[in-house]
């Protein structure tokens, strides 16, 4: 089969021939359609310190996608050929105490599909019966090949209750945006998006926020007086990390609001930890996805008229695989897709 391929730790990947994984006994085998690149992705493309320390090459990366099951292992009861599915990409261990639980997002022993086990740009991608997600009828394979990213964006934005609050978004990359988009959905009063990207601006406005703002050039307070408001923010979404982001945030809450914090800051952040005990303010940090409560709240949500279309901004046939990537490293793009039908 064809895949992306890092045969070596280092920068690169290349588009080889590889043997098609096997299926056991509780697998799935599927034959990927599309694939979408995820900032993990580019950190394992270029071989950074990131992916130095916590990628064993050789490896096939990639976890966002979607396909058609073409096998199914002797003990799998749930899945038929020709379904539509994605995957949970988290696999795990089902042994741990959260496991145990019920809380397996939280499993202390995630095995995480194209970071530590072979990925989904290939051909065909093999993942355990517990983790594949059957679609509905009729889904645009572009669409279900985002679930994984949609899923970041819900599980943050639904972590506490939206109807009528004041929602304030730091970062308007692709997970940002759907969850602006899940915001509007949900019953938000005001959802207000902040970048320094004028591009991803202007597609914030296009998802039904209030307001885009850029602060480089305009503080946040400016917005709570444009839209009228008196208290501050309710609720705060943080999918940016960077270093300024959440401390602009926390000023311009109100009493007793919440944060959801999704961004990954590349080094520590110095916050007004007197102002978070002051005001009474919850900081809860997010991972992935709830197992798998996230992936029917967002399945229900696109089946009741969530359109987060706008956020896929490009597509490109797996022979271009480079400009994909290349495109995915320029600011103001949204979701880069990779359709592996052409092979």
């Amino acid at each position: 089969m064809k895949a992306l391929y890092k045969g070596v730790a280092g920068p690169g990947l290349a588009l080889v021939d590889r043997p098609e994984p096997t299926t056991g006994a509780h697998d799935v085998k599927i034959r990927v359609a599309r694939t979408g690149i995820c900032g993990t992705d580019l950190h394992i493309e270029s071989w950074d310190r990131w992916a130095d320390g916590a990628v064993n090459a050789p490896l096939i990366p990639g976890h966002e996608f979607s396909g058609h099951v073409v096998e199914v292992g002797k003990d799998v009861r749930t899945f038929s050929v020709g379904d539509v599915v994605s995957a949970e990409g988290h696999v795990v261990c089902g042994q741990c105490r959260n496991c145990r639980a019920g809380r397996r997002h939280l499993c202390i022993r995630t095995s995480s599909l194209g970071v530590n086990r072979d990925g989904a740009f290939a051909e065909y991608v093999v993942i355990p019966e517990s983790n594949v997600w059957r679609h509905a009828e009729g889904i645009d394979l572009d669409l279900a090949a985002i679930f994984d990213p949609l899923g970041n964006a819900v599980h943050t934005a639904l972590s506490f209750p939206l109807v009528g609050e004041d929602v304030l978004i730091t970062g308007a990359g692709p997970i940002g945006l759907m969850a602006a988009a899940v915001a509007r959905h949900v019953g938000a009063r005001y959802v207000v998006v902040t970048d320094v990207d004028e591009s991803r601006l202007a597609l914030a406005r296009t998802m039904g926020v209030d307001l885009a703002i850029n602060v480089a050039n305009e503080r946040i307070s400016s917005a709570q007086e444009r839209l009228g408001m008196q208290e501050g923010f309710d609720i705060g979404l943080e999918m940016s990390g960077h270093a300024s982001a959440l401390p602009e945030m926390l000023e311009n809450l109100t009493h007793g609001a919440r944060v959801a914090l999704l961004g990954l800051p590349s080094a520590p952040i110095a916050i007004d930890w007197a102002k978070v005990v002051s005001h009474m303010i919850t900081i809860k940090g997010i991972y992935g996805r709830e197992m798998f409560e996230t992936w029917y709240a967002m399945s229900a949500m696109v089946s009741t008229g969530l359109d987060i279309s706008p956020v896929i901004t490009d597509r490109f046939p797996v022979s271009r695989w480079e400009d994909a990537f290349t495109a995915a490293r320029q600011g103001g793009r949204g979701k880069i897709i990779i359709d592996w039908s052409e092979e």
